[in-house]
């Protein structure tokens, strides 16, 4: 049996003269957190719609469960989906709620009340059963929005930017519920999200998707410490890019002229004489003072002035002027004894080689 229980194969979606996706390849393992992330019209949601059976490819195949699903409607899918805004009905209170699905398929109801009292435990609403939904709070409403699409029991659970309308400290909280509820059931969760810190908590893959096409895929920590194309770079976290030319490369390790400093770094097919793109996460960069008197820069190093500082609770950012008028950010654990350095002073920012990532242009 195959690994995997979704595949796309060379799918095309076109809405008129406007093609929202261009011929993706992708395969879902069984059991992954899988998200598409993206900027907003990348084609993450349409590529969703697509495996829920709300839309069809234009060209191409969807395999789910190694069965061609490319025509087969929504209800003919083991595949639920659990909106932005949940789609609850109002109407009905929160045992219902999860019981409708089962309901329409003539479930006894003696099996129906075991299976919604099960979900509501695992989704730990054991004692708001009979709660009317305009008495839940936002976080508790997506707990029975999934109950409702877990508890039939699909191959895969589609999840369109489900804790959008949720504030910072509940969606944080809802993410770790939200792996416990997957560690527990084992279903496939296929995940959809503009916020790269929902896919670098929740995900064991992501897919970076830009202008209809898969970008780069792979895990959080390969998107974010070896993006492979300047889009990733800038789009997966908070970093620096520069621009350079490739003076020579050595043992696997690139020179790089950029402005007026030397930078070494970790070489990917690269050649002599060709231009990159430079990408440095503002945590690999040191600051420091400058205590020598050299207020010139050095290989992997460079002075400027510092121009603004910002505090973020464990986190302090800094932003450095550099002599050929760029902006280097570099950010550190806040020392017990607070920020170390103030505006208007120079400062030197160096970093290793194996924090540099070279990128063609």
């Amino acid at each position: 049996m195959s690994k995997y229980i979704v595949e796309l194969n060379s799918v095309r979606k076109t809405f008129g003269p406007f093609t929202a996706l261009n011929d993706v390849n992708l395969k879902i393992e069984k059991g992954e957190i899988l998200t598409l992330l993206g900027p907003s019209g990348c084609g993450k949601t349409t590529l969703m719609r697509i495996i829920a059976g709300f839309e069809e490819p234009t060209k191409g195949e969807l395999l789910i469960g190694g069965v061609d699903a490319t025509h087969l409607p929504p209800e003919r899918r083991s595949v639920n989906m659990v909106f932005q805004r949940y789609a609850l009905f109002p109407h009905l209170d929160v045992f219902d709620n999860v019981a409708f699905g089962l309901r329409l398929r003539n479930m006894p109801e003696k099996e129906v009340k075991s299976k919604v009292l099960a979900m509501l435990h695992l989704v730990q609403l054991d004692s708001m059963a009979n709660r009317w939904i305009n008495e839940l709070s936002g976080g508790q409403s997506q707990r029975v929005a999934l109950a409702r699409a877990l508890v039939n029991h699909p191959d895969v659970l589609l999840l369109d930017e489900p804790l959008a309308a949720l504030d910072l400290k509940i969606r944080h909280h809802m993410l770790k519920e939200l792996r416990r509820i997957h560690d527990e059931t084992g279903t496939t969760f296929v995940y959809v999200t503009h916020d790269q810190d929902e896919a670098m908590i929740l995900s064991d893959r992501v897919v970076l998707m830009n202008r209809g096409q898969i970008e780069q895929l792979g895990s959080p920590q390969d998107l974010y410490g070896a993006p492979e194309t300047l889009f990733c770079a800038k789009f997966f976290g908070e970093t620096n890019i520069l621009e350079g030319q490739v003076t020579g490369v050595n043992g696997g390790v690139a020179d790089i002229q950029s402005s007026s400093i030397l930078v070494k770094g970790i070489a990917r097919k690269v050649k002599e004489g060709e231009s990159v793109s430079l990408s440095i996460r503002p945590e690999s960069v040191n600051i420091s003072e400058v205590l020598d008197g050299n207020v010139h820069g050095d290989v992997n190093s460079i002075v400027g002035t510092l121009e603004d500082v910002t505090f973020i609770g464990s986190r302090v950012v800094y932003q450095v002027r550099t002599g050929n008028a760029s902006t280097i950010n570099c950010q550190e654990t806040r020392p017990v004894s607070g920020v170390r350095h103030k505006p208007g002073e120079q400062v030197r920012l160096s970093w290793s080689p194996e924090a540099v990532v070279v990128l063609n242009q």
